[in-house]
């Protein structure tokens, strides 16, 4: 609702949008995860909400209540399967989910303003479409992987990308941080 730099209407529905699709997409995802594994999770619960955040975010402003929930909905779905059955299907080692639900909910979110955006909500809004969204989301993924790629070679060549394998072993907390655990 900040975004708007203005208390007023769009900061309203933004404000709004916000809260529905968070509890769209928890509802979406608790509930196909009970029908898949046969019971919920919190941890799902809880990820389902980051989903729904990530996911309304490009389109707060820009769609109406029943935008808000359907891409909830959509993205809770679809980012319980991307931690699930897309981590698996790539071999990722994501053990945060971070792609599952941060990079399946925002390319979502910015798929589905596209699709639900409206001028009654927000007169920007006009010219909103799915092509225009996909150019702009191919974009930012080139400048994201470009940039991420620039970084990664700074880390390599001063800090290194990975510790030893001994050093993994010891712990990263000792080994790094000098913390160990105390026995009590």
């Amino acid at each position: 609702a900040g975004s708007a730099l203005e208390v007023g209407g769009v900061a309203a529905i933004a404000f709004v949008n916000t809260f529905l699709a968070t509890a769209a997409a928890v509802v979406a995802w608790t509930l196909v995860e009970w029908m898949t594994k046969g019971k919920p999770s919190l941890l799902g619960a809880a990820s389902g909400a980051v989903a729904g955040l990530v996911a309304i975010t490009p389109a707060a402003g820009f769609v109406g209540l029943n935008g808000a929930l359907a891409i909830g909905a959509i993205a809770g779905v679809l980012c319980l399967w991307g931690v699930t059955g897309l981590k698996k299907l790539l071999g990722a080692d994501d053990s945060l989910d971070v792609f599952g639900v941060h990079g399946v909910g925002g390319i979502t979110g910015a798929l589905l303003t596209g699709v639900f955006a409206t001028t009654t909500i927000n007169s920007l809004s006009e010219g909103a479409n799915v092509w225009t969204q996909l150019v702009g989301l191919l974009w930012t993924i080139g400048y994201s992987a470009a940039g991420t790629f620039v970084i990664l070679l700074i880390c390599k060549f001063t800090t290194g990308l990975r510790v030893t394998e001994a050093q993994e072993e010891e712990g990263l907390d000792t080994h790094l941080h000098g913390e160990a655990l105390e026995a009590h």
